[in-house]
């Protein structure tokens, strides 16, 4: 994965979602590590340091590892049903404040993301897909036979030569053209957060008592789950292409996500859903364009 979303896991979620308490604190009154202030609580009042002490055996350091795994996958399953079937009540739970029991959203969406990539990457054979280049004609050609042409390169001169030759050092060197291509698709993937929060603030910035925060709350669940579907989707496929008709369940998914979080008709659900239908659509053509002309202009350097 790439390291902007390894840091973004690090270093995002206590500073989106709040930050946890240290489990094992300094006593009150002693002096804080940091300044030599008087302790009045977990962290110094003073400097703001954390007042955990980790002066701990290898054997207690083991033991809460443990118990932090078991803490989170108890956590996993509490969530993944309510994800799945009740979402709408999932997200409101976590605006009203009951979130001890969830795993934080930005980190579900953060391991929905990773799996999208790595069971994209797959074929029946599990091996990785290949792209076939092609330096005549401005096309990019996928194993998966969907063709990215340059529109209006034979039009324009200086963008077909320029097309053309990057598409001959893109040949010459197929997998690390398609890396550059998975590097920058990752990094655009996080960029979906604030476009849906975006997009859903459009919509609603007539109605008091809904802010930013619980849009980019609902877009973490809504798309974990979308990535979560599209992931159970492809691995499916790899056994029958039946399984594809389990696109279907993402609309009716995010119909009742949608009208439960925010308390919506059936009509005002529609015409939203519709709306963010076709902005999806206009957003990913304009994405995979960048995606190409981004791997295109890196490949040479």
């Amino acid at each position: 994965m790439a390291q902007e979303i390894d840091a973004a896991a690090l270093d995002s979620v206590k500073a989106v979602l709040g930050r946890d308490a240290p489990r094992h604190a300094l006593p009150i009154g002693a002096p804080c590590p940091n300044c030599a202030a008087p302790l009045a609580g977990p962290w110094c009042h003073a400097c703001g340091q954390s007042s955990d002490d980790h002066h701990r055996s290898l054997l207690r350091l083991t033991a809460e590892t443990i118990g932090g795994l078991i803490d989170i996958d108890s956590r996993l399953w509490r969530t993944l049903p309510d994800l799945c079937l009740r979402p709408a009540q999932l997200t409101r739970a976590y605006l009203d404040g009951h979130r001890v029991s969830q795993i934080p959203p930005f980190r579900l969406f953060l391991v929905a993301v990773v799996l999208v990539f790595l069971v994209a990457g797959l074929e029946p054979s599990g091996k990785a897909t290949a792209l076939q280049l092609s330096g005549q004609g401005g096309e990019v050609r996928t194993g998966g036979d969907v063709d990215l042409r340059f529109v209006g390169a034979a039009e324009n001169g200086a963008l077909d030569a320029w097309a053309t030759s990057r598409l001959k050092l893109a040949a010459k060197d197929p997998q690390r053209f398609e890396n550059t291509l998975t590097q920058w698709a990752q990094r655009l993937a996080v960029l979906t957060l604030p476009l849906s929060a975006a997009m859903l603030g459009l919509m609603f910035f007539w109605r008091r008592g809904v802010y930013l925060f619980d849009h980019l709350i609902f877009s973490m669940h809504s798309l974990s789950f979308q990535g979560l579907l599209l992931s159970t989707t492809m691995l499916a496929h790899l056994v029958s292409g039946w399984f594809q008709l389990l696109f279907l369940i993402a609309p009716v998914h995010l119909f009742a996500h949608l009208k439960g979080t925010y308390g919506l008709g059936v009509f005002s659900t529609l015409w939203r859903m519709a709306v963010l239908f076709v902005s999806s659509i206009i957003v990913l053509v304009l994405a995979l364009s960048g995606l190409v002309m981004i791997g295109l202009a890196e490949v040479g350097g």
